[in-house]
């Protein structure tokens, strides 16, 4: 293999690239978001600095991508928690749990995404939009909405403003000597979205305490709202707004 063919893989390994080269599209993208308000103390011990908090609210997403380029179809949830960075309302992504390969590896890769594997599900159960999360062969969130209670066609300019919110990703990968080589927060926006659908309706969540998947220590103290749509969207690269490395 020349050096110039090195250099045009997209990933590891060189035999068979775990991902191609982006940006990756999703189509049919399905979201439940329950929003809930935390412990204050948790929610800032979770964000690194220099974010800041802006309250103790904390979003738990399911996501399904049923056809995402280069990686699939996948599940994933985690917890996301609104804060601000440099002034700019921004949304920092604690912990996310998927069960695919190429999307984990990517995630880490690329943008730092917070990915481990494990088993997430988000179907419709009745009159029931349900997601559960177990890790290890223990569950340890189940989430339950209402399944589309009250349309938001008219609100999707809140939607798209929502998922064209700049996400925040602590990207810590270690040098062959074990101490860290990269260690920054990376920002990603979401471009080319289409709403095809919103809608609210009442929600509830339940977290379970466990030691490597550790969604319970954000808990739940009150559940605010509970919201499901389904998007096309494309993910692109992203950028680096601050390196830890850097005195």
């Amino acid at each position: 293999m020349k050096k110039d063919d090195v250099a045009k893989l997209p990933s590891m390994p060189a035999a068979s690239p775990s991902y191609p080269a982006g940006p990756y599209r999703f189509i049919n993208r399905e979201f439940m978001v329950i929003t809930y308000e935390s412990d204050p103390d948790a929610v800032r011990a979770a964000l690194p600095e220099p974010l800041e908090p802006i309250g103790s609210t904390v979003n738990y997403e399911w996501i399904r991508m049923p056809d995402s380029s280069g990686f699939g179809g996948y599940t994933e949830s985690g917890t996301v928690i609104p804060c601000r960075f440099n002034g700019e309302d921004v949304n920092f992504v604690h912990q996310m749990y998927l069960d695919d390969d190429p999307p984990i590896a990517a995630g880490r890769e690329i943008w730092g995404f917070p990915k481990k594997y494990a088993e997430p599900k988000l179907e419709l159960v009745h009159d029931t939009l349900t997601g559960t999360l177990v890790y290890a062969g223990q569950q340890v969130a189940m989430g339950t909405m209402g399944y589309k209670h009250a349309a938001m066609a008219a609100d999707d300019t809140s939607t798209l403003k929502g998922i064209g919110k700049t996400q925040i990703n602590l990207k810590i990968i270690p040098g062959v000597d074990g101490k860290p080589e990269i260690c920054q927060l990376v920002a990603i926006n979401i471009t080319e979205a289409t709403v095809k659908g919103s809608w609210t309706g009442p929600g509830r969540l339940h977290l379970v305490p466990h030691v490597n998947a550790p969604v319970a220590d954000l808990p739940v103290k009150r559940v605010i709202g509970a919201k499901h749509f389904i998007a096309d969207l494309t993910l692109p690269y992203g950028r680096v707004v601050h390196d830890y490395l850097k005195k």
